[in-house]
């Protein structure tokens, strides 16, 4: 037991500047993530402020089934199964797209400039973002709409009109986050041995042929992993975004979880209501992260675990 005490504190002492590096991102999770699980207990509770959670009185899945029974269950979970599977589908593929092309360029410095401008837009705030859309979709000065009208189609206004919104804030995601997604792809693409492009290239394979029997099948784990993440994101809709596009014209299709938490939760209070549904989501989440892994394990041979 001490030899292995001893072992342990020899490792920690030689690894002390990677450790350090891990802190502030064990912190974060430790902080944001874990210790807030305890606070989930009250959406089995009715919990009230002035009592606390060890006073408030416990009433099952009350909330649960509250939630199963509105009228509003169906149009938000659908809302957000929609808008999550419309990001999967959509930007999902992209950055992997955008790094076979960066891939494929020659000019070191044409390659770092489109790496830069394509990563840009993920540091960018939500809320400029959605700005920024407002601003190019405004039905008056907006550049799409000036567009439209200078080949002489009709402006729409494309903020008030419940039928647009999914194609605004998937175009936008994919925009503003391609870039980013693109730095695992490129690193996974470096890991390739460059012989057996030689290779095919000697046995006459051009490009096309390369990226699908080379290319492709070097980064397919990379590309696994990224989906059965992104899988059990699908209901993950960030609040940001949706709530700064939304208009009550558009709640038909904007209205998702999370703006519901916050519209009927949160804002009146009702904290274990809001809880209960927050719940909800991370155990559906969880087993679609479940399914997609068995899933990709059983039919590829590549999984997470």
């Amino acid at each position: 037991m001490q030899a292995r005490h001893s072992s342990f504190l020899t490792k920690v002492k030689r690894d002390k500047y990677l450790l350090l590096l891990l802190l502030p991102c064990a912190l974060y999770y430790i902080i944001f993530k874990y210790v807030p699980i305890f606070g989930v207990s009250i959406a089995f509770m009715d919990y009230n402020l002035f009592k606390g959670i060890a006073e408030s009185d416990w009433v099952g899945f009350k909330y649960f089934s509250m939630f199963f029974n509105t009228p509003d269950f169906w149009p938000v979970l659908r809302n957000t199964f929609l808008l999550g599977f419309y990001k999967l589908i959509f930007g999902f593929p992209a950055p992997i797209i955008l790094a076979l092309l960066i891939n494929e360029v020659s000019k070191s410095f044409m390659k770092r400039f489109v790496q830069t401008v394509s990563y840009l837009p993920h540091f960018i705030s939500n809320v400029v973002v959605a700005g920024i859309a407002v601003m190019f979709l405004s039905p008056t000065g907006g550049v799409v709409n000036q567009l439209l009208n200078a080949i002489g189609l009709e402006r729409i206004n494309f903020l008030v009109e419940a039928s647009w919104f999914r194609s605004i804030y998937v175009t936008t995601d994919v925009w503003q986050h391609i870039g980013w997604g693109t730095i695992i792809y490129l690193a996974a693409l470096t890991a390739i041995d460059p012989q057996l492009y030689e290779a095919a290239r000697m046995d006459g394979a051009n490009r096309w042929k390369q990226t699908l029997n080379i290319t492709l099948p070097g980064i397919a784990p990379a590309i696994v992993i990224i989906l059965i993440l992104d899988i059990g994101k699908i209901l993950e809709i960030g609040f940001e975004k949706v709530y700064l596009l939304a208009t009550p014209a558009t709640y038909e299709t904007a209205d998702i979880i999370s703006t519901y938490v916050y519209r009927v939760g949160l804002t009146q209070g009702n904290y274990s209501y809001a809880t209960a549904i927050d719940l909800f989501t991370g155990i559906i989440s969880f087993i679609f992260i479940i399914a997609a892994n068995a899933f990709s394990r059983r039919v590829s041979g590549s999984s997470i675990w």
